[in-house]
């Protein structure tokens, strides 16, 4: 029982999001994990480019002055290290979709580059070697992407690991030194050259890693505060849920001053967590984009007086929207109750949706629609009668919309028109 726990433990720890329902946490968390992902590929490319103009250019220069046998013997394995790295990048930049929801995908990756780092600095002579400066550029890049210091630090600890068993091994004579041109004096086998080499190349490690942490540190704390202070979600266009609750309170405090009503219509896509496991982020991204698309142009559909738009559409969770419905006007003609106004506005969504397809791919919404002073005189207990209808109509079967008045879904003719 105590294995099967533990077994449960490390399963949910090793991907980004397991509920059966992810909160916006988790698909925010498994959308930051794709993208650093996709950054390690990207920074990756640029550094085999790099490294194969440097070979192209070296080897030109170091065949002026050694034979072609040195030459050929010198840079095979550097070349199958390079070789090697553009297979496994090109694997995981066509795995990416598929393997997005694994939380140590970015560790793995880094360290497999340090890996070929320490490939390339056995071969390269060692404490003569020049390539540590590789495993700077990798704790540079764990501190800007990982999300965790103890992850940056866990990276400088494997690079001080690798880098240490190729001088102990080539000290002791565990691994056959290899000797390059132009390095004869033999310090490999000084111990005090060697430990204060193997000192001074931890220090720039760790050096590096607090470098690139007090920097992200400052770019995401700017970040977050950038996050707080906008009003709008960066994905669908709507208002977040931080304005969405200070709309819902302005409009309904209002409403009971005037006596009048407000609806509030809560939406939410079935099923949409499958969505994102079988197609992947990217395209459940487009999907939600696009539903908040249709919310917005059917919100702004129903306007008020003088082509005003009344109505607030907001992102409100993962994949929850919300529309805020106030009783006004929409000309001096337009007798229609809320109610009736309302169960318009949530049908149409529904039926807009039901029609969508966004990369082959078609979802339905459940929607639940509440109204004040009916549900409640507070903007709290309006929210909390939407979203017991939206359970409803989850609980329905999904597809559909459920309203806490009874024949809101039956508009008369005289109110249409």
């Amino acid at each position: 029982m105590i294995h099967s726990r533990i077994a449960k433990t490390l399963a949910r720890g090793a991907v980004v999001s397991w509920r059966e329902q992810p909160t916006q946490y988790d698909i925010e968390a498994l959308r930051s994990n794709v993208e650093r992902v996709r950054l390690v590929i990207r920074v990756r490319w640029a550094i085999v480019a790099v490294l194969a103009i440097f070979s192209v250019f070296g080897a030109s220069v170091f065949a002026t002055s050694t034979d072609l046998d040195s030459l050929i013997r010198n840079m095979t394995i550097p070349a199958i290290a390079l070789i090697f790295v553009l297979m496994y990048n090109g694997f995981y930049q066509a795995v990416l979709p598929k393997v997005a929801n694994v939380a140590f995908l970015n560790q793995a990756q880094l360290l497999f580059d340090m890996l070929v780092a320490t490939v390339l600095v056995y071969y390269s002579g060692g404490v003569y070697s020049w390539f540590p400066a590789m495993y700077l550029v990798f704790i540079l890049e764990a501190a800007f992407i990982l999300p965790r210091r103890w992850q940056v630090w866990m990276l400088v600890a494997s690079a001080a690991l690798l880098y240490g068993a190729v001088l102990v091994g080539d000290y002791t004579g565990l691994l056959p030194h290899v000797e390059l041109p132009f390095v004869t004096s033999g310090l490999q086998q000084n111990i005090t050259y060697v430990l204060v080499r193997y000192l001074w190349e931890v220090t720039l490690f760790s050096g590096a890693a607090l470098v690139g942490m007090l920097m992200m540190k400052t770019i995401r704390r700017r970040e977050f505060e950038l996050r707080e202070s906008s009003f709008i979600d960066d994905l669908t266009g709507l208002y977040n849920r931080h304005y969405f609750q200070r709309v819902l309170m302005t409009e309904c405090e209002r409403a009971m001053r005037n006596n009048r009503q407000v609806a509030l219509i809560l939406a939410d896509i079935d099923h949409f967590g499958d969505v994102n496991r079988t197609f992947g982020v990217e395209v459940g991204d487009e999907i939600l984009a696009a539903i908040a698309r249709l919310l917005k142009d059917i919100a702004s559909a129903d306007t008020g007086v003088d082509g005003w738009d009344v109505n607030t559409a907001c992102r409100i969770g993962g994949e929850e929207l919300a529309l805020i419905v106030p009783e006004v006007a929409r000309g001096l003609s337009d007798r229609t109750p809320l109610e009736h106004r309302a169960y318009a506005i949530a049908e149409t969504f529904r039926q807009a949706v039901e029609s969508l397809r966004v990369s082959g791919v078609s979802v339905t919404v459940s929607v639940g629609v509440a109204f004040l002073p009916v549900d409640g005189v507070s903007h709290d207990a309006l929210l909390e009668a939407a979203d017991g209808m939206l359970s409803l109509a989850v609980l329905a079967g999904g597809n559909g919309v459920r309203t806490s008045v009874p024949g809101a879904g039956v508009p008369s003719d005289d109110d249409l028109r």
